[in-house]
């Protein structure tokens, strides 16, 4: 059975406990034995490298240096890495291997919660099949991320909001490769009642289960 580690932190506007227990409820439906903590020291711990999967659902927060080059490793050798929303973008912001690791970073969304439409760029990836383009409401995420990453889904930016913005296509799903582990993150989710929509938990649901340690 494989095994993923939830741990949640930082700013409560994430509701980032409440989420963290609804996806170990997606991860235990699909079969994986989950641990849930709110416990950051758990990164110094082996308990990490043994593990198949983490999803860290922390906004801001400080990650140690020894810690942050420990993760970095125990991704490179296979251990799974995913996110939704804050996850990945904004979690451990001053961490630069963090940041390496992760591939992306959250630097702003234009009129905060917004209608936006997502486009799926890649309905052939098992991740994002038979999921249509569709319409959503939250945050839609202006973010700085790797060029490694292969992107699933996109948005692009009217520029309504701000003008700098104007027709820029941003990711919104993607996977990455690190060493021999996964990455996988997806930008829609800002409070727990977006999981309510039809495709967010699905492609979240999918691309966990992908990132997990093969």
């Amino acid at each position: 059975m494989r095994k993923a580690l939830v741990i949640w932190g930082g700013w409560q506007g994430h509701e980032p406990e409440r989420c963290a227990h609804i996806v170990a409820d997606l991860l235990r439906e699909d079969g994986f034995a989950v641990e849930v903590t709110g416990d950051l020291g758990i990164f110094g711990s082996p308990t990490l490298a043994k593990a198949d999967l983490l999803v860290p659902i922390i906004t801001g927060e400080t990650l140690e240096k020894p810690h942050a080059a420990a993760l970095v490793e125990a991704v490179r050798d296979g251990l799974g890495l995913a996110g939704h929303h804050g996850a990945l973008a904004t979690s451990f912001k001053e961490s630069a291997p963090f940041r390496y690791v992760c591939g992306v970073t959250w630097v702003a969304h234009p009129g905060n919660i917004i209608d936006f439409r997502v486009a799926v760029t890649r309905q052939d990836d098992p991740v994002m099949e038979g999921i249509p383009d569709f319409d959503y409401r939250s945050e839609q995420y202006y973010l700085h991320y790797d060029p490694t990453v292969e992107i699933l889904a996109t948005t692009t930016f009217t520029g309504v909001y701000d003008p700098a913005a104007r027709n820029v296509v941003m990711p919104v799903v993607f996977k990455r490769h690190f060493g021999a582990g996964r990455i996988f993150y997806s930008a829609l989710g800002h409070v727990a009642a977006e999981f309510d929509h039809p495709y967010m938990p699905l492609i979240l649901r999918r691309g966990l289960s992908w990132a997990a340690r093969r």
